[in-house]
């Protein structure tokens, strides 16, 4: 049951909103938490009580680590305990990880480096163990090192199960949840609150029924059929998945906030208009910004940061982007994806090249290798610039494996037509154009439909690239007031969504 179904809009969000508001007003909060934990474990139930199982041993261990520390806390603690649980917590959490998303990633590589034979059990890997692992990391750091309370039991639980946080992110830090949960005065229906979040839901789900999951129908045949593409499809499938990807995994955190938004609550920013980025530094701090700034506090300043010159600098960057890669999916075109994306954010840092700050900089950019960069470019080319290597990088991404990335590079950069423009762009016989193929068809000029298709796709890109450049949906709805004209744009967008719904598809980030 995602965001995206008949069954979470029709019946799961009328319920828990129902509820929620209902037991707050008659000021029965302890009963309220146990209905949204109760509604949030039912919500992650449907997609498998074995995903639930996964959960609530992961949960169960972390908390008894907290506990374990609150129990020595009423004595003097030694540093090492700490320490020694800080290690237990993250060891099992990575484990975890490890056995349910890379162990057949890792046995595979064993065998090809050693010829054995070994075979590693096929497991369905619970939905979204990326982003609740990865929180729960963030707390037994914190919890070990006296920076976070040992939390009761039904707080911990709403944390670690708050359910739209927890099957794609935002990767949100225990403290800016809790805090929430705790604020009394956050639970009293807010008119103003419940139509800003009504309109982040609307404005996601569009982003992802009516431009990603169509985009979604073109890429992925093209990444298929890789090998019979030629130059001029393989450019619209890229672009189309660049926007695929950002509209889906956006329009997921817009749907989640917007659910957070109608409960009384906000979840942390997770985009900020990355494709306006100037530079892949500047990307990385817009594009996916909760789990940058996990890897930025739990791993990069750890490693020392840059602090320990400008080599080592260099290497924890590098460090960084390949982790997240890996976070991303077991393979190696994530693995060489996240290393292209640390190049392109090692270069950016050294001052070789730069571009011209916009006026509203808080502050100037620091280099590694001098004060100001040898050559600065106007933003609107390292606009260009950064977009473009963005989009080869996610050749990588969404390729099936390496021998898939080489067809793709090789079609890409050197010229084939024809191919398979036609066969990949029919794949967008979608309800919109339904008039204009039976139109050519009963004119007796089917040749045309094609051209319907063709059409289609290049105006699904351009559409998309025309919602890049305008505010995001958080710009929007801070800014925007609920007069008539507003309201009936929702409407519209609401029900053409809704209608759409008939051919619901997952979200990208599931998978991780």
């Amino acid at each position: 049951m995602g965001f995206n179904s008949f069954t979470f809009l029709l019946v799961f969000l009328p319920i828990l909103l129902i509820g929620w508001n209902i037991l707050n007003k008659i000021e029965k909060y302890a009963v309220a938490d146990v209905f949204l934990i109760g509604m949030s474990l039912y919500f992650y139930y449907t997609f498998g009580a074995g995903f639930l199982l996964v959960l609530l041993i992961s949960t169960s261990v972390n908390y008894l680590l907290s506990g374990i520390l609150a129990w020595k806390e009423q004595k003097e603690i030694a540093p090492l305990f700490r320490t020694v649980i800080k290690v237990i917590g993250v060891l099992f959490n990575l484990a975890l990880l490890f056995y349910l998303k890379y162990l057949g990633f890792f046995v595979e590589n064993l065998d090809a480096l050693t010829g054995a034979t070994f075979t590693a059990k096929e497991i369905l890997m619970p939905i979204g163990i990326s982003f609740f692992t990865f929180g729960q990391i963030s707390f037994i750091v914190d919890r070990a090192n006296g920076k976070a309370p040992h939390y009761n039991i039904i707080e911990y639980l709403m944390y670690t199960t708050y359910f739209p946080k927890l099957i794609q992110g935002p990767i949100a830090f225990h403290k800016e949840m809790t805090d929430q949960f705790r604020d009394k005065s956050l639970r009293k229906t807010d008119p103003d609150k419940m139509a800003r979040g009504i309109m982040s839901f609307i404005i996601g789900l569009s982003k992802k029924v009516l431009l990603a999951d169509n985009l979604a129908k073109a890429v992925n045949y093209g990444f298929h059929y890789t090998y019979y593409l030629d130059t001029i499809t393989v450019i619209l499938v890229m672009l189309a998945y660049t926007f695929e990807i950002y509209l889906d995994f956006s329009g997921y955190c817009d749907m989640a906030n917007g659910v957070s938004l109608m409960l009384g609550f906000e979840l942390p920013d997770n985009f900020n208009s990355p494709y306006k980025a100037a530079t892949s530094r500047e990307l990385w701090q817009r594009w996916h910004m909760t789990l940058s700034r996990f890897f930025i506090k739990y791993v990069y300043i750890p490693l020392g940061g840059s602090r320990k010159g400008k080599l080592r600098t260099v290497i924890n960057v590098l460090i960084v982007f390949v982790l997240s890669g890996l976070w991303h999916g077991a393979g190696w075109t994530y693995v060489c994806w996240g290393l292209m994306q640390g190049l392109l954010v090692v270069w950016d840092n050294l001052g070789i090249t730069g571009v011209t700050e916009p006026e509203n900089a808080n502050k100037k950019t620091r280099y590694l290798l001098r004060e100001k960069p040898l050559f600065v470019v106007p933003r609107a080319v390292g606009n260009a610039v950064t977009f473009t290597m963005f989009v080869i990088s996610l050749i990588f991404f969404g390729s099936q494996n390496l021998e898939y990335v080489g067809a793709m590079f090789r079609r890409l950069f050197v010229w084939t037509y024809p191919g398979f423009l036609y066969k990949t762009a029919e794949n967008l016989a979608i309800p919109e154009n339904y008039i204009f193929r039976q139109l050519f068809t009963q004119m007796g000029k089917p040749e045309m439909v094609n051209i319907v298709y063709v059409a289609t796709f290049v105006l699904l890109i351009v559409i998309s690239a025309f919602v890049m450049t305008r505010k995001n949906t958080k710009e929007i709805v801070t800014e925007t007031r609920f007069d008539k004209k507003t309201i009936a744009g929702l409407v519209v967008l609401f029900i053409w969504s809704f209608i759409s719904l008939s051919n619901v598809s997952t979200f990208i980030y599931f998978q991780f």
